[in-house]
This record gives structure tokens, C-alpha cells and sequence, in this order.
């Protein structure tokens, strides 16, 4: 069942093989960064099918099958097989291409395949230099090992949501799951490093990847703030909470970013704005002296900005090096001549795709293969 030679010998991981007995979207998006980096990643799927088929309006067609579009942002370039653990036939198929694989990567409950012999326990037994990867909302111990975690109230959990949002709004999550697509950046992070160390060592291991672990994370510098003040760091909405002036701004034909990170850079965004007036203005001269201030340099930067139009302005920060950019809509992003330009829209064998962004100058990513129809592969 596993290929007998890589699709794509120039890609960073041809010859690696990945079983994916994961589902939904963290453990199917990691498995779809490794087929993009030309692993042999096979996605085993029950009878039942992914969930996130059924996840739609919209839906995409492909050989005669409508599967929300959901499914086809993270399964790209997989084989896929149907299995039913129930059946003894169908078990001993997936135990036998887990002898063969590089990795394993499951986001079951913790415990919920050693009734099948497909934990770490049983399949290492077999295969030592195996790199499993167990993707939960909680991970593999602690008072909450044994709850499910799902992305919306994991970023509420996490601290995201207490961040994110205006001061006198509502806590907000982010527009995309965060949540599941860091936990899935972090898992192919943590498989690889185990690749290397295997290489060491000839020796494969369990890799515990949590949810929540993963959102904490990426915390950084807000963590960082509330452990030196041991104050909950406030909702800002679009303001910064470490820079001023730093954020969102009107023009006359709809709002800009202004992300003058610096003080030489907010000298130049008061230069190009023609307020060359507050460069000895001691308010405004650091950047600890601009957050004392920081309603009334918003209020300023923002009165200049309102008169003039958005496309003016955002060529006058880039001839000027000072950094700016429009609120896109996805239309508006993915007409954007650098975003053209990079190939992040994909056409793979007439289903749309989203590339993933990694550059190589000497390997190249497998991207001709679009997500399997349910069972695909299963006589192969």
C-alpha cells in the first residue's frame, strides 16, 4: 500500500510515510503539511467518513463526490482508505501499514486505540523506530486528560478570547481556529525534531500534543506581562499593547494599519504626514512617552490620516519604508499582486487549494494532488 517510490524525490520528506488516523482539523492539517512536503501521508477514514465532509455549505464536487470545502483545506495530497476498527480484516490492514510507517498521527481520546492495538504501546512493539503523534484537546494526563477539546473553547480556555476584542466589547475568538492550526504547526515541529533525533539514535517515541498547550504558547509576550505585573492584560481591540502609535487609521475612502514599530519610524511617519512640528515634542519621543500619550498621538496621527485617500497614503509609507497596509477582504487578498505573485492559490486537478508557504532553494514542495475522495485508494 505504501508507495514504492516518492512522488516527488525532490521534495524535503520523499520517502517518509505517514499514516493519518486523525480527523477534523488539527491532526488532518499537520498531515497535510507533511504531503506537501512530499511525504506518503495515507488518510484512514471509517465507513463514516471525516466529519468535516459534512461541514458545509460550501461544497466542492470531484469524481462524482460533493464534500464541503472544509475537508479539502486539510487534506490535500493524501491517499486515502476506508476502515472499520470493528473488523478484524480491516484492523490487521491499518496495523500493517503502521509496521511500515515513519509516523502515526491520531487524535482520538487518550486510551481510546489501545482497545484496538493501535496505541503507541502496541505499534512500537512492532515497529521501534515509529514517531507517534497523539493530538488532544488536554493531552495524555492532568484532571482534564479525559474531556473532549474542540478550537472555540479551547481559544476561550486558553486566554485568547480575554484578549482579543474591543475593551468595552465582548471577548472575541479569531476569525480562523487558531487554536487547531497552531497545535497542528507545533505537532509537525515536534514530529520532525523526532525524525532528527531518531537519526541519532535509531530509536522512535510518543509525542503528546495538547490544545491547549499549544494555544498557552502563544501567549508570549502577553504571558511575559501579566508574569512580571500579575495583572490581567486588557482587551486594546487594534491597539498595540507594548507600541503607540500602532494600529488602525481612517483615510478618506476607508481604514489603513499603521504599524510604526519604532521611534525612527515614527519620525518618519510624522514627516510624511507633514507634522514635522512634534519631532521635538517630548510627549511623543519614545515610545514609553507615546503610550502615556496615546490617545491623544492616535487622535492627531488619525486627524492627519482622515484626509487623505487610502491609496495615497500607503504608497507615501512604502516610498517612505514605513509599515502599512490595507484591511483586505479574502477577494481583495487574493487579487493582491504579491499574493499572485507568490502562487498562494492553488488549482489542484480543478479543486481550489491554498499553498502552503514553505520555500526551499534546493527541494520543492508535492502540490499536484488534491484531497482524496472517501476510500480513494482503499483496493490500491
Amino acid at each position: 500500500m505504501w508507495l514504492d517510490a516518492p512522488r516527488n524525490p525532490h521534495s524535503p520528506l520523499a520517502g517518509v510515510k505517514v499514516l493519518d488516523l486523525s480527523r477534523v482539523l488539527a491532526g488532518p492539517f499537520a498531515g497535510q503539511i507533511f504531503a506537501d512536503l512530499g511525504a506518503d501521508v495515507i488518510k484512514v477514514e471509517s465507513p463514516d467518513g471525516d466529519s468535516t465532509r459534512q461541514w458545509g455549505p460550501p461544497f466542492l464536487a470531484r469524481h462524482g463526490e460533493t464534500t464541503a470545502a472544509y475537508y479539502h483545506a486539510c487534506n490535500r495530497g493524501k491517499r486515502g482508505i476506508v476502515a472499520d476498527f470493528g473488523d478484524t480484516q480491516d484492523l490487521e490492514r491499518i496495523k500493517a501499514l503502521a509496521s511500515g510507517a515513519d509516523i502515526v498521527l491520531e487524535n482520538f481520546k487518550p486510551g481510546g486505540l489501545a482497545k484496538f492495538g493501535l496505541d503507541y504501546t502496541a505499534l512500537s512493539a512492532t515497529n521501534s523506530a515509529l514517531v507517534y503523534c497523539s493530538i488532544t484537546g488536554f493531552g495524555q494526563d492532568g484532571p482534564r486528560r479525559d474531556e473532549p477539546g474542540y478550537d472555540f473553547m479551547i481559544q476561550a480556555m486558553s486566554g485568547f478570547m480575554g484578549l482579543t476584542g474591543e475593551p468595552d466589547g465582548e471577548p472575541m475568538k479569531a476569525g480562523v481556529s487558531i487554536s487547531d492550526l497552531s497545535c497542528a504547526l507545533w505537532s509537525v515541529i515536534a514530529i520532525q525534531s523526532a525524525l532528527v533525533m531518531r537519526a541519532r539514535t535509531g530509536r522512535g517515541q510518543h509525542i503528546d500534543m495538547a490544545l491547549l498547550d499549544c494555544s498557552v504558547s502563544l501567549l508570549a509576550n502577553q504571558a511575559l506581562s501579566f508574569f512580571a505585573t500579575g495583572a490581567n492584560p486588557p482587551r486594546m481591540g487594534n491597539s498595540h499593547a507594548q507600541v503607540s502609535a500602532y494600529g488602525v487609521f481612517p483615510t478618506k475612502d476607508g481604514p489603513v494599519v499603521l504599524a510604526p514599530a519604532n521611534d525612527r519610524l515614527f519620525r518618519k511617519l510624522l514627516g510624511l504626514l507633514g507634522r514635522d512640528d512634534l519631532l521635538d515634542e517630548p510627549r511623543f519621543a519614545t515610545n514609553a512617552d507615546r503610550l502615556a500619550n496615546r490617545a491623544e498621538i492616535d487622535a492627531i496621527i488619525a486627524d492627519e490620516t482622515s484626509k487623505r485617500d487610502r491609496a495615497d497614503l500607503l504608497k507615501a509609507c512604502a516610498a517612505a519604508g514605513v509599515p502599512a497596509g490595507p484591511i483586505n477582504d479574502l477577494d481583495e487578498v487574493f487579487a493582491d499582486p504579491q499574493v499572485v505573485a507568490r502562487g498562494m492559490k492553488l488549482d489542484c486537478d480543478g479543486t481550489p487549494s491554498l499553498r502552503s508557504p514553505f520555500r526551499f532553494s534546493d527541494a520543492e514542495l508535492t502540490l499536484d494532488a488534491p484531497s482524496p475522495t472517501q476510500g480513494e485508494h482503499t483496493r490500491d
